[in-house]
């Protein structure tokens, strides 16, 4: 049984194939962590709840017996604000006396087989794991603060193959007066000890998803947006390392949090050396107005536990999105391969110049053709236009139904691109909705690549926009939508929301982007999502919920985006990196191709330009697309050569899921001093044999993990920005 309660101890184990988190039911109703780490037989853990003393000053309830016990550093599930424990609390309140004492103690549980769906508000509902009955249960614990009647369910979904765990908390008002929820973390985790390093990604536009590791150290360190959505600069995922913990060996913990708006992952090592880690809403811009019988619902919080280092817990996390959060069809179905206008054409393309990419595009083996921005309105730069999502026919001669008919003939499908929660000054919609952009009353609003942001909390902003979306996709023959989002939120403020719920502006926003995505995916499940944010700017698990796959970056560059794919794949898998090959000079079609095939594929560039040489690359690489397809889509990730760290090769694997096949691939970032290397393969099962395809020379797994490949020869060059695959199957 994945979830067991004690009675005689009152302690709740949750224990999945790796890993075991324990916690117990304390006296006067206190929820007391006890334990999260690799499984462990032991069901009476309660010995492990004492974390030392701090000092006479540390306060402690006269009820309680025990002596030892004080909240100053007893590790708990929902530490509440103002009660003896002064670290970061995970919820708070302002009662209706004017306090934020909030004290939130046990009063029940349930256990549910699966996973209940998670709502927000009004109806609306938020991007969450799913389970069936079979894969995973649901502990629900009962919190309640007697004083003031507020409620709390902690919710601990079990997935037992994965190591995983999701987490969240949803808040009610059962009391008679109004309150102010000022904090609401989707999830604490306690720590005994400090000897781990904090991993996590940030980055800007065209350089996301930088790996940076440091240890931990006491006070306060974290991560953190307020942007209004989840941004480049910091992606909502952190892991904490064990000292000496590295790819293959050693633990590791993963957080990640499925949310697109403005977040918060905290680590407070306290004077013992504790850590308490903290993940959800960002507070500093949040708070919620519950009056009697409202509920609040957080975002959901996935925890993975690793026992082979980073790379076991990235592909724990890669295996848990691509079967229990990605809902769209497209997820586990082929995906066309796309080549996309924007490189190629900017603005400036008519209707005879995309079919032109249609057909020269279909001599290469491509499927699909997608028309980027300027297609609508006035659209001739990003200055105008955004928000009036009606065909330019002064572009666009025969309309946009005459243009998909002619890319169909080319044997091409269709998709399209948008910006839906954008509008820019100069366009018919902001002249006739002024007051739909999101602006604080009496400041001067500021702009963004010549642009402001829809109010998307208003339903009738979003109805314009899902109605003009119809006019074009429910009306004609498109198969994939590019949903863009090129600026952050300032200035915010609602003209609709009352004062006292101003607070909840941010978070309103996300549920009506969410809302939104899920009336475009559920009016025509056909349609492939894409997101993109100026690239990676909103790389995050719920966008995964809608959309299987995300742009990547707007770098293209195929040296540079070796640290951007692999920095994502800490947690996210390969399938859902958006990753083209472009007419970026710095290496040959090769690497770009062995680089793009690591995600989604794809081109982005004038086919009608490309020479003979090149068109002979992108045919091979279309063959090597679907040759592959399993395998880079549905296999596991190894990262044997880390490009931040090694200033010559970056090396990585896709094994599948039954070991019977590996595609190897090293790109030469530098030219390296020696030619003999040798690397060492990971993932494969020791007994079996694997041929490689091109030299036929067997090899076992066991050799092939324990000595390698000798990449020196038949590859004798290994010049600047060279590459090489190695295919291999087992006999």
């Amino acid at each position: 049984m994945p979830i067991k309660f004690d009675p005689k101890t009152n302690i709740f184990k949750l224990d999945t194939d790796v890993s075991t988190y324990a916690f117990m039911v304390y006296e006067q109703g206190y929820l007391v962590h006890l334990y999260y780490g690799p499984k462990v037989p032991d069901t009476d853990l309660s010995h492990l709840m004492y974390r030392g003393w701090y000092d006479s000053l540390s306060p402690r309830n006269p009820k309680v017996q025990d002596k030892r016990f004080s909240l100053d550093s007893i590790p708990q599930e929902l530490p509440g604000n103002s009660t003896g424990d002064f670290r970061i609390s995970a919820i708070e309140a302002v009662a209706p006396a004017g306090d934020s004492v909030t004290d939130l103690r046990y009063a029940g549980y349930k256990i549910h087989p699966g996973k209940p769906e998670m709502y927000a508000v009004e109806g609306l509902k938020l991007p969450a794991a799913f389970a069936g009955e079979g894969e995973a249960k649901t502990l629900e614990i009962e919190m309640l603060d007697s004083l003031t009647g507020l409620k709390a369910w902690l919710s601990y979904t079990v997935f037992s193959k994965n190591g995983a765990m999701a987490r969240s908390m949803r808040v009610e008002n059962t009391g008679s007066s109004a309150l102010e929820l000022e904090r609401a973390y989707s999830m604490c985790l306690e720590l005994p000890g400090m000897d781990y390093d904090m991993v996590h990604m940030y980055g800007r536009w065209a350089k996301e998803n930088t790996v940076t590791r440091h240890p931990l150290m006491h006070g306060i360190q974290g991560i953190r947006s307020k942007r209004g959505m989840t941004g480049p600069n910091h992606n909502p995922f952190m892991a904490l390392a064990r000292k000496g913990t590295d790819e293959d060996q050693g633990e590791a913990i993963g957080v990640s949090l499925v949310y697109s708006g403005n977040f918060s992952i905290e680590t407070e090592v306290d004077t013992l050396g504790c850590p308490r880690v903290l993940a959800g809403i960002d507070p500093s811009s949040f708070s919620w107005h519950l009056e009697p019988g409202e509920v609040f619902q957080t975002p959901e919080a996935i925890m993975v536990f690793s026992a082979e280092g980073l790379g076991g817990m990235s592909r724990s996390f890669h295996r848990l999105f691509m079967d229990n959060l990605m809902r769209s069809q497209w997820t586990h179905k082929k995906r066309p391969l796309l080549i996309n206008s924007w490189e190629a054409a900017v603005f400036d393309f008519d209707d005879d110049l995309l079919v032109d990419f249609a057909r020269e595009a279909k001599k290469l083996g491509v499927d699909m053709l997608v028309m980027d921005d300027g297609w609508f309105g006035t659209r001739s730069d990003d200055t105008q236009a955004l928000g009036d999502w009606q065909v330019n026919e002064s572009k666009l001669k025969g309309g946009i139904g005459s243009l998909i008919e002619r890319v169909n003939a080319e044997g091409l499908s269709f998709g399209i691109w948008y910006e839906p929660e954008m509008v820019n000054p100069n366009s018919d919609l902001y002249r006739a909705h002024p007051d739909w952009i999101i602006k604080a009353q009496g400041r001067e609003g500021s702009l963004s690549r010549n642009q402001c942001v829809l109010d998307m909390t208003r339903k009738e902003v979003r109805d314009n926009i899902f109605g003009q979306i119809s006019e074009v996709v429910g009306k004609n023959n498109i198969q994939y939508i590019k949903w863009d989002c090129n600026r952050n939120i300032s200035e915010a403020g609602n003209a609709v929301l009352p004062r006292e719920r101003q607070g909840e502006f941010f978070h309103r926003y996300v549920l009506g982007v969410y809302e939104l995505m899920d009336r475009v995916t559920g009016t025509w499940p056909h349609i492939l999502l894409e997101n993109c944010s100026s690239g990676g700017g909103r790389f995050d698990p719920g966008m995964l919920y809608y959309s299987p796959q995300i742009w990547t970056s707007d770098n293209t560059d195929p040296i540079e985006r070796l640290t951007i794919q692999m920095g994502a794949s800490l947690c996210y898998p390969p399938a859902c990196m958006g990753a083209h090959v472009s007419a970026n000079p710095r290496t040959g079609f090769e690497t770009k191709g062995n680089v793009a095939i690591m995600g989604t594929h794809g081109f982005e560039l004038d086919p009608c330009k490309m020479t003979v040489e090149e068109k002979e690359w992108a045919k091979k690489q279309v063959a090597d697309y679907h040759k592959y397809y399993d395998l880079t889509h549905y296999g596991d990730l190894y990262r044997l050569t880390d490009p931040a760290a090694d200033p010559f090769f970056c090396d990585w694997e896709m094994v599948s899921r039954d070991k019977g096949e590996v595609l190897f691939t090293r790109v030469v970032m530098r030219k390296p001093e020696n030619y003999y290397q040798m690397r060492r393969l990971r993932g494969l099962d020791p007994e079996k044999m694997y041929r490689d395809e091109e030299s036929g020379r067997v090899y076992s797994g066991a050799l092939l993990m324990a000595a390698g490949l000798d990449l020196s020869q038949p590859w004798p060059g290994q010049e600047d920005g060279s590459s090489v695959t190695v295919h291999l199957t087992a006999e």
